[in-house]
């Protein structure tokens, strides 16, 4: 992700700073004082704890008007008892000022409402496939699963109607035993990882590598089977 021409004042993002298609780093994020949302990848998420359905109609009414409003528009998910929201600036493929300024009217409507966030409850679940040559096996992941290049990144797939998990291809020297293939990674604020970590340690897990966190934990099930624990800190 680009770096940022912002800067910040009292917590908060100084927009007239910034084009609106800059795209922001997960660090200034962070700095915005948007505390209930959280950066996964490129997009702002966060969930409303909205407590009954009717609420979460009135919610997702009110974001609309003002995504009507700003010209931009979220992605909302309203369920029982709760709504997911996503803010990305999809023309750059990550968050800029516009999704930062939206989130907080948002929360500000929220608020209005009597409902509190829970950002601590979003997460983005990856699929990781080892392989030596992406370009060799890229086009048939590409064909079955229905995915296209991710605007960014050569080495993943992307849904880009968000219903299915990203598939990206992780680099391994070439060799006759398959092993693992396929790993999961999650992706989680970095105030819910070593809480994630823990339960999965507690459940047989084993550690097998925290060189690169708070980016990535390595861990493993009972049988060896590998998945990683993500944020997006300590990433460049």
């Amino acid at each position: 992700m680009g770096g940022s021409t912002s800067t910040f004042h009292r917590g908060r993002c100084r927009v007239d700073d910034m084009t609106t298609r800059d795209i922001v780093s997960f660090a200034d994020v962070e700095a915005s004082g948007l505390d209930d949302w959280r950066q996964l990848f490129e997009a702002l998420r966060t969930r409303f704890l909205t407590g009954d359905f009717a609420t979460g109609l009135r919610l997702v009414t009110r974001i609309g008007e003002l995504a009507e409003e700003a010209n931009h528009h979220p992605d909302v998910d309203l369920r029982y008892p709760h709504v997911n929201v996503s803010l990305c600036s999809h023309d750059v493929f990550g968050v800029t000022s516009r999704d930062l300024e939206l989130a907080r009217r948002i929360s500000d409507a929220a608020a209005e409402l009597g409902v509190r966030a829970d950002p601590s409850a979003t997460a983005v679940v990856e699929i990781a496939l080892d392989t030596w040559d992406h370009d060799e096996i890229k086009p048939f992941w590409a064909a079955v699963l229905g995915m296209s290049d991710h605007p960014h990144h050569d080495q993943e797939l992307r849904d880009l109607s968000g219903s299915q998990p990203t598939l990206w291809f992780q680099h391994t020297e070439q060799h006759d035993d398959p092993g693992q293939r396929f790993h999961l990674d999650v992706r989680v604020p970095p105030e819910v990882a070593g809480q994630r970590i823990a339960s999965a340690l507690d459940a047989g897990g084993t550690l097998v590598s925290d060189e690169e966190a708070p980016a990535y934990v390595v861990l493993a099930d009972a049988q060896g089977n590998k998945a990683c624990v993500t944020t997006g800190r300590g990433r460049g």
